[in-house]
């Protein structure tokens, strides 16, 4: 008898602890915003992303080449490898090796995690996006708000009203202390 009373009063109990916490959300405020839409609207965010493409591809067109050489002197290689002696045979394939790496290493240097496109990012992007939040920071502070969400950072929202849409006043508290777009011409 005792065993049927435990799964009603643990169920009971379950069911009061979500009715308290659903009770202590609903005095709480939420806004969100869309930081894809808030980028677009800055000018100098586009500036510096042009700025990172070129020289992205600025970088893979160099390490390019070089893997391009490295593809050259191992089909010239290969044509000669059956006439060459077996040292001439062993710098060759050195010297392929050689140029192989250099091209590594490079592509870490430019594209690696600490990297010199990692460093433009935070020179160029990140005071931006601090710029952004500390707006997102001033307005829910503000207005009260307890949770304000990226509509734009893959976060699952099946339905957001518009309503709860803060991403003009982001961007015009943003525009405080850098240039934005001005709100009627806001893609």
């Amino acid at each position: 008898m005792n065993t049927m009373k435990t799964p009603f009063v643990l169920v009971l109990l379950l069911t009061l602890i979500s009715i308290s916490g659903f009770a202590q959300l609903q005095n709480q405020k939420f806004a969100y915003v869309d930081t894809e839409y808030i980028l677009k609207n800055i000018p100098e965010y586009n500036d510096a992303q042009e700025e990172m493409n070129a020289l992205s591809e600025k970088w893979e067109k160099e390490i390019k080449a070089i893997y391009d050489k490295v593809e050259e002197m191992y089909r010239s290689y290969q044509a000669e490898a059956v006439l060459l002696p077996q040292d001439l045979k062993k710098k060759r394939e050195d010297d392929i090796l050689k140029k192989e790496k250099e091209a590594k290493d490079l592509q870490i240097k430019y594209f690696g995690s600490e990297g010199e496109l990692f460093k433009k990012r935070n020179e160029l992007v990140q005071p931006i996006q601090e710029k952004i939040y500390n707006a997102m920071q001033e307005i829910a502070e503000t207005k009260n708000y307890s949770f304000i969400f990226d509509k734009a950072a893959g976060a699952t929202m099946l339905y957001a009203n518009p309503r709860l849409d803060i991403s003009d006043e982001v961007l015009d508290q943003v525009g405080t202390v850098m240039q934005t777009v001005r709100k009627e011409d806001r893609k």
